[in-house]
């Protein structure tokens, strides 16, 4: 199998999301965010205050672009046309080149599936909603319905994730062995970011591609080291490594712009019975949410399990986010293994399993990974090793 999403199956992508919009009667989709417009269209860029947007019906895919995504979008996306326009703010507003390419595809009285009533404010940009654009269009959202079609992975995807898996691996391989007592967590980082990156171009080679704004393999550490690892979203300081040291570490790789997520908790030399103790109850909570997952329950019942579990060992002062969430293209996707999610978990689905255990003042301990869905259960797409012994780095 190539590594890359084939042509069919972004062909296959339209087809399925009118199939499932057909009772509600939606002639076209006006698509404004850079992932559903690559998505549908093939089509990856970096969003600025430059409005792009793509309509796409049953028949045909056109997109709007300002003047310096031309060769881009002609090179690269997979529509019909591409139209332009000059600039923002411009003397002409950017968006009412939208309304005559929908006017020139008889669209606007048509029934328009969004998943926005117009371009984001993003960098400055300012714009009017679509439905002031075409008033006499009936524009309905249905950003749920393609979230729901991006939760399930087709075999071509899968790959992709298993392949980002490989990368984030050795990454995470060159990270553990580049820690030293007295180095700094951003040479380790960039070390074995690096290194990883330099063997995946290597092996991949001219068949490669990134994504939007990650290109390669990384591993680091975020901040989360010594007592900073009680914070799950530490900035990193660029501390370093101490001996008992706490690490909570993060690994990935983009590959077509699918990721994966691997994260571990290393210590710095012979952990002391505090950091074992905490340490196999977040190995022991982790192996209970991943054995819970199967095709059929709602996401908020593996949640739930993480949260029993904490309650029946005294650790709710430690608790601070939920179980996980879906897993493919972004950092973090629908649907979440949260008690307040109640949708199904079904096959294809991929998530991240990580329930963390947080001691202010003292430390962290979180493993994440990164699991596909099966009609069996949970199977680990990440693979490094999970256990104490494994993790702790001689001083």
């Amino acid at each position: 199998m190539a590594l890359r999403i084939s042509e069919g199956e972004y062909r296959r992508r339209r087809q399925r999301i009118f199939q499932r919009l057909g009772d509600r009667g939606v002639e076209a989709l006006v698509l404004f965010g850079g992932h559903n417009v690559g998505y549908f269209c093939r089509f990856a860029f970096i969003p600025t205050e430059r409005p792009i947007a793509a309509v796409v019906t049953p028949e045909r895919a056109e997109l709007l672009v300002p003047r310096l995504e031309v060769e881009h979008a002609e090179e690269g996306a997979l529509v019909d046309d591409v139209v332009s326009y000059p600039e923002f703010p411009g003397e002409r507003p950017p968006l009412s080149y939208l309304r005559d390419m929908l006017e020139r595809l008889g669209l606007t009285r048509a029934k328009l599936g969004v998943d926005a009533d117009g371009y984001g404010r993003v960098f400055g940009s300012r714009g009017p909603r679509l439905s002031g654009l075409v008033p006499d269009a009936e524009v309905l959202d249905v950003l749920d319905d393609i979230e729901y079609l991006q939760m399930i992975n087709t075999d071509e995807e899968i790959a992709l994730i298993r392949e980002s898996a490989k990368w984030g691996n050795l990454a995470h391989t060159y990270l553990q062995e580049f820690c030293r007592v007295g180095v700094s967590e951003t040479e380790i980082s960039l070390r074995a970011s690096l290194e990883a990156t330099l063997a995946m171009l290597r092996t991949l080679g001219p068949s490669y591609r990134a994504g939007v704004g990650q290109t390669g393999a990384f591993a680091d550490f975020r901040g989360q080291i010594g007592k900073d690892s009680a914070l799950p979203h530490a900035i990193s300081t660029n501390v370093r490594l101490k001996p008992g040291d706490v690490l909570v570490t993060g690994a990935d790789a983009t590959v077509w712009d699918y990721g994966s997520e691997l994260e571990r908790t290393m210590i710095m030399g012979e952990p002391s019975k505090e950091q074992e103790k905490f340490f196999r109850l977040m190995l022991e909570v982790q192996t209970a949410a991943i054995e819970a997952i199967r095709p059929g329950i709602p996401c908020s019942a593996v949640d739930e399990v993480t949260l029993r579990f904490f309650g029946e060992h005294d650790l709710e002062p430690y608790w601070r986010h939920h179980t996980g969430h879906a897993k493919s293209q972004l950092v973090h996707e629908a649907p979440f293994l949260d008690r307040g999610d109640h949708r199904l978990i079904e096959v294809g689905m991929v998530f991240t399993v990580e329930p963390g255990i947080y001691v202010p003042g003292f430390a962290g301990f979180r493993h994440s990974d990164t699991v596909l869905v099966t009609e069996r259960g949970a199977e680990f797409i990440t693979y490094y090793p999970r256990d104490l012994e494994s993790l702790v780095i001689p001083v």
